[in-house]
């Protein structure tokens, strides 16, 4: 089975535009992780500020390492987090 994160993030108003970037730049980092199957970020057509995040794992570890990595401290944790109004997490197992 595999390990799978949904995210969704509301940015502050007037964040948005620098949200979407570094979504952007942690899709590609994330893309790059050995036990990365999907990492998927999408945008609500409705509200720009909102952001949902599809993370899929090879397993619980992977997704651990993604945690311990350096572009997730850093791009994640360090600039993203702080401009959203909003965060929410949901974990899954895949029914393989």
């Amino acid at each position: 089975m595999a390990y799978v994160l949904v995210v969704r993030m509301t940015a502050r108003a007037g964040e948005e535009e620098h949200a979407a970037e570094l979504i952007g730049r942690l899709a590609e980092a994330t893309h790059t992780e050995p036990g990365n199957v999907h990492y998927i970020p999408h945008r609500a057509e409705d509200d720009p500020r909102v952001f949902l995040l599809y993370e899929q794992y090879a397993d619980k570890a992977a997704f651990e390492a993604h945690g311990a990595s350096e572009h997730f401290k850093t791009i994640a944790a360090g600039e993203l987090f702080p401009l959203m109004e909003s965060r929410e997490r949901t974990f899954y197992e895949t029914l393989d």
